[in-house]
């Protein structure tokens, strides 16, 4: 009689696992803009062909056909409706292919999405999601699961809780690390076996994204911390691009060379990822097939993130003078700037100094505004800083930037001495002049304010230590004019409880509006900054109206500007200016202070508004 997997995990020997599904799928003419988890719905017979060629090679355990069907991806088609019937049938083709002789493995992959800390998506949605996969491939007849390529711990996590509350079949857990042998979030390979080890997971291990030597680095380092059976699931290599195509070069015979040396490092379980075939599944069930797993020697526990003895965040009031005044209850100005076009950055220098001398606590540089090309908010910042001696906080969006470019930029703007950061998400690119640009949203705000906040702690996002820990006064956008205000109060606590020290407000024209928002945030216990925007001309009010995402200009407030209009220019400057100080005279008892934005006015216009506040 065939062993169950439950037999396989516990009978002490090595078994060999299969290699890629998509590899093979897209061999056979399945081009990569097919949703491959859909094949099992439309293309049955192919993928059982692919299952087939697998134990015919010798694997011991398939994997389903259903990496990518979650509800999440599966959406980007079309799907998620099919999620239970696809990951059901997945399990049947496998399972039809496999007999009796081999184990059946629920294949579950990243929901592609960012969860929190690092993103909005609630862990309770991430396992929501992960149960519907579950669900269909037991009702298709799975022995266990297999939870494969993740790089964040809490996703994974996630995906574990929805196995483990559904049913007690066994899992494999399985991480993926870079070229640095950890994941991309810093979580080292100590690190990864000692969790996933606390959690239970029946099998702990590595696969993807990189070949079997940077793999059988990290193996070695996840055998000496713990006596769980170990799998190891390299790709073919790293990819090369051929022609306009990426071929993994490494050969069966090389592949199956690492594998007996991953066994003899700890493994005992063994197979291929992308760019495998069934060519290197029985090359490697050749090599290994009388080989005895190592006996575990665990060595010592590494206490990887922990941080330095004695490191503590520092207080608010010493991070910076932004962060003095918040903590003393002083009433802060600061004003925006626009960055300088091009790289010569003289006319923004000679707007911080009249700023300056006009007596303002800060300067905000705005990141990329409206998504434009435009020289960059950091090295800007730190340029007034140096030739001016004017406090800067820095606007950072999160549009365009993954998140390891992003905790670069963070450690940089630290070590240049930057203390003050307003994290914001960003504009889509369609509302600059590059419409047919994409966007890459890796994290949002949230998950941005999760980040910064760790390195104010001493710690990066994979819970390494960092050393002393940056001193960054956080700030975070609100928009009280949000259309679905729930969701922005929502989204505002969840900026609260990630760190954040400070709320900025889109521009004020609604007083009454604004000072119910304020009454609402009292809970999150942060000061508030209002957004001021003088209006200077009615085309501007009305552009500020209909053009610029997340703003609204009353109707009562744009027939100021066109009656003032009908008297000059000089009369709609000098009415928008009026409206300007009324607001900061109306917001000054409900907030803490003022962010004057200065979209075309000089540095002038700072002192009119700001010079009764």
């Amino acid at each position: 009689m065939t062993a169950t997997l439950r037999e396989r995990i516990a009978d002490d020997r090595v078994h060999v696992m299969d290699g890629a599904m998509g590899t093979v799928l897209y061999s056979r003419g399945m081009f990569v803009n097919v949703c491959y988890d859909e094949l099992n719905l439309t293309h049955p017979d192919l993928v059982r062909e692919v299952h087939t060629a697998y134990l015919r090679a010798g694997a011991e355990i398939l994997e389903t056909n259903t990496f990518g069907a979650n509800p999440v991806k599966l959406s980007g088609f079309g799907l998620d409706g099919e999620t239970e019937a696809i990951n059901r049938a997945a399990a049947a083709l496998a399972s039809e292919a496999a007999g009796s002789s081999a184990s059946i493995v629920g294949s579950i992959g990243p929901l592609g999405i960012r969860i929190e800390p690092f993103g909005p998506t609630a862990r309770e949605e991430a396992v929501a999601f992960f149960r519907r996969q579950v669900k269909g491939l037991l009702e298709g007849g799975v022995e266990g699961f297999i939870l494969e390529t993740f790089s964040d711990l809490e996703e994974l996590h996630t995906a574990y809780v929805a196995v483990r509350s559904t049913c007690d079949l066994p899992i494999f857990a399985l991480m993926t690390v870079d070229e640095s042998g950890s994941t991309t979030y810093g979580t080292d390979p100590e690190k990864i076996a000692t969790t996933l080890a606390q959690w239970g997971a029946d099998v702990i291990g590595l696969n993807c994204s990189v070949g079997p030597a940077v793999m059988l680095d990290a193996l070695e380092r996840m055998a000496e911390v713990t006596d769980r059976p170990l799998a190891a699931i390299p790709n073919a290599g790293l990819p090369r691009l051929v022609g306009d195509r990426k071929i993994y070069l490494s050969s069966p015979e090389y592949m199956a060379n690492y594998a007996v040396r991953m066994i003899r490092a700890g493994a005992r379980f063994v197979g291929g990822c992308c760019g495998t075939t069934e060519d290197h599944i029985k090359r490697i069930r050749d090599e290994v097939a009388t080989m005895q797993p190592r006996q575990p020697h665990v060595v010592v526990a590494r206490q990887s993130i922990v941080a330095p003895e004695g490191v503590e965040p520092v207080a608010l009031a010493e991070r910076s003078t932004l962060g003095a005044k918040l903590a003393g209850g002083d009433f802060v100005h600061n004003v925006e700037l626009p960055p300088a076009r091009g790289w010569r950055a003289e006319a923004l220098l000679a707007q911080a100094r009249a700023l300056h001398e006009l007596g303002v606590d800060c300067v905000s540089i705005l990141d990329g505004a409206r998504a434009r090309s435009a020289i960059a908010a950091i090295p800007a910042a730190v340029v007034i800083e140096r030739d001016v001696g004017l406090e800067t906080m820095v606007h950072y969006t999160c549009r365009d930037r993954n998140m390891l470019g992003m905790l670069s930029d963070m450690l940089g703007a630290a070590a240049a001495g930057l203390r003050n950061a307003l994290l914001i998400t960003g504009d889509p690119p369609r509302f600059g002049p590059y419409p047919e640009s994409t966007a890459v949203f890796d994290i949002d705000s949230i998950g941005l304010t999760n980040v910064v906040y760790r390195l104010n702690h001493g710690i990066d996002p994979g819970g390494n230590p960092i050393g002393e820990p940056t001193r960054f006064v956080i700030g975070v956008a609100a928009n009280h004019m949000a259309v679905d205000m729930g969701l922005e109060l929502k989204r505002l606590y969840w900026k609260a409880d990630a760190g954040a020290d400070f709320i900025v407000t889109q521009p004020v024209f609604d007083v009454g509006t604004f000072d119910a928002f304020v009454r609402s945030t009292e809970e999150f216990r942060l000061p508030v900054l209002a957004g001021v925007w003088p209006l200077t001309s009615v085309r501007n009010a009305e552009f500020l109206a209909n053009e610029i995402p997340g703003q609204r200009v009353p109707p009562s407030v744009l027939a100021r500007m066109r009656k003032a209009q009908e008297r000059g220019a000089d009369a709609a400057l000098e009415e928008g200016l009026c409206i300007a100080r009324e607001i900061v005279a109306a917001v000054r008892g409900m907030v803490r202070g003022v962010h004057l934005s200065l979209p075309r006015g000089p540095p002038e216009v700072a002192r009119a508004v700001l010079s009764d506040a």
